[in-house]
């Protein structure tokens, strides 16, 4: 009887974790997070990249499109912050108001506004292009004129009729 007593109250006493124990559970954690981490931080960085060709294509298509079909199959002629401006405040063309094409600012995935060029019959980043520039200044925020890390909608969807 002295041993099951002597027993119970053994167990009893040690009722939590050892102090080695948990330094093997917080030695896996760190193995398993320093796998993970790196693959997550790469991820991050394609993910805007992807976020802000969809935003490209979509700027292209619906206020972009929509002005060439208010306005005879003409895209606006201008660039920068203007061509922003008359598109969220358009003036009125052939006797119609016409209204605004967009509320705010097109922004790529860091918040900064996507560029815009357009001069009547062309525009200068491509021979014999069809449409306007747009283009966003990438991760680094720097404008390399569409190219180095900016991201384009001439050279990213070429091949995309889409």
């Amino acid at each position: 009887m002295k041993k099951q007593t002597a027993l119970l109250v053994s167990r009893r006493d040690r009722a939590g974790f050892t102090l080695l124990e948990l330094l093997i559970v917080l030695a896996i954690i760190l193995v398993i997070a320093a796998m993970v981490v790196p693959n997550l931080v790469g991820q991050q960085q394609k993910a805007n990249i992807m976020a802000t060709e969809a935003t490209i294509k979509s700027v292209e298509k619906t206020p972009v499109g929509a002005w060439a079909a208010d306005h005879d199959g003409a895209y606006l002629k201008a660039s920068g912050a203007e061509a922003w401006e008359q598109m969220m405040n358009p003036q009125p063309y052939k006797g119609r108001k016409l209204p605004p094409y967009m509320d705010t600012l097109p922004t790529d995935a860091w918040g900064n506004v996507l560029n815009y060029e357009w001069n009547g019959d062309g525009h200068s980043k491509k021979q014999n292009a069809i449409k306007p520039a747009i283009w966003s200044s990438g991760p680094d925020g720097q404008d390399n004129g569409g190219e180095g890390d900016d991201i384009n909608n001439w050279t990213t969807f070429v091949n995309s009729n889409k």
